[in-house]
């Protein structure tokens, strides 16, 4: 057993401790991001416990998964938890500057790396510190209800609703290649989707996926849109690309993707090739039984199922 981050809080799914352990041996690197910056939706809060509870939840599973061809993960790839990025919560541009400075020092090691939000901000100072350590251009696939793509939310440029206009102005990504993937729903605003072709990003709705034919075929599509011009590329999910029947933790978004469809996505993808991931806007708070903190370990197993993949190529 690895010793406790902190408190109760142990590594997640049973990583080696990051902050008192040599992390050499570690092919995966984990760490949360406990932040919530401005609430868009009135008292739908408390995100920044997300890292905490997707930890406490994760002591539960083991690597192994009968369904892709009896993979073991563990077996494989050894992970390491690195902590949490030591947020400021009244003081939104310096928290933005020590998740840049941390996840710049994780990309730096040439691991896997794993964000555990938190709300959706912290994908731009993410993406930044990537942009600042690829020679090429950044490709990105973006799981998500909603665009997240707003000039700013009441002054504020930083918020959940606006890292992707943000990342729309980084000279290290293209455009081009970012790809807006399970965008539904009434809480969409008619300007996001102008914002997103007005930038030269790519959207394919909730229809486009669930109307699909062929699933695994759509998401080598995506991949290849995404990788068009790009060194690297990088996947942020938000949980609610997920319909809340899924995702009870979550923002409260119908008609969104099954839990089946959101993990055979992730794990195409990153058999594929992605460089690192997110996973943000899980509220415990907002669901007593924890089946969305819960859901984060099977997100990251299948997705590191995928690394294994694209590791024997």
């Amino acid at each position: 057993m690895s010793e406790m981050l902190y408190g109760n809080t142990p590594p997640f799914l049973g990583a080696i401790n990051g902050t008192t352990d040599s992390i050499d041996e570690a092919d995966v690197l984990i760490y949360g991001v406990p932040w919530e910056g401005a609430v868009t939706w009135g008292d739908y809060t408390g995100c920044e416990l997300g890292p905490k509870v997707m930890r406490l939840c994760s002591g539960r599973y083991s690597g192994y998964l009968p369904e892709l061809d009896h993979i073991d993960v563990f077996e494989h790839l050894q992970l390491a938890d690195m902590g949490d990025v030591d947020v400021v919560p009244a003081d939104v541009t310096e928290t933005m500057n020590r998740i840049e400075d941390f996840s710049g020092k994780i990309w730096d090691t040439g691991k896997f790396p794993i964000a555990l939000g938190g709300d959706h901000g912290i994908t731009y100072p993410i993406v930044k510190a990537l942009t600042e350590r690829t020679e090429g251009k950044v490709g990105i696939i973006h799981l998500d209800a909603h665009y997240d793509n707003m000039p700013h939310h009441e002054g504020d440029k930083y918020a959940r609703s606006t890292p992707f206009a943000r990342i729309y102005e980084l000279d290290g990504v293209r455009n081009e290649s970012l790809i807006h993937a399970g965008i539904h729903g009434p809480r969409n605003k008619p300007e996001s989707g102008r914002f997103a072709r007005d930038a030269g990003a790519k959207t394919l709705t909730i229809n486009d996926i669930r109307e699909t034919k062929d699933l695994r075929a759509l998401a080598a599509s995506i991949y290849e849109q995404a990788s068009e011009g790009a060194e690297v590329v990088y996947l942020s999910i938000c949980s609610d690309v997920l319909d809340f029947a899924f995702n009870p933790g979550g923002p409260v978004d119908a008609n969104g993707l099954t839990s089946y469809e959101l993990l055979t996505l992730v794990y195409e993808f990153t058999k594929r090739g992605i460089v690192g991931m997110d996973f943000v806007e899980v509220y415990p708070q907002q669901d007593p039984t924890d089946v969305s903190s819960h859901f984060a370990s099977t997100l990251a197993l299948y997705a590191l199922a995928g690394v294994v993949q694209h590791q024997k190529k």
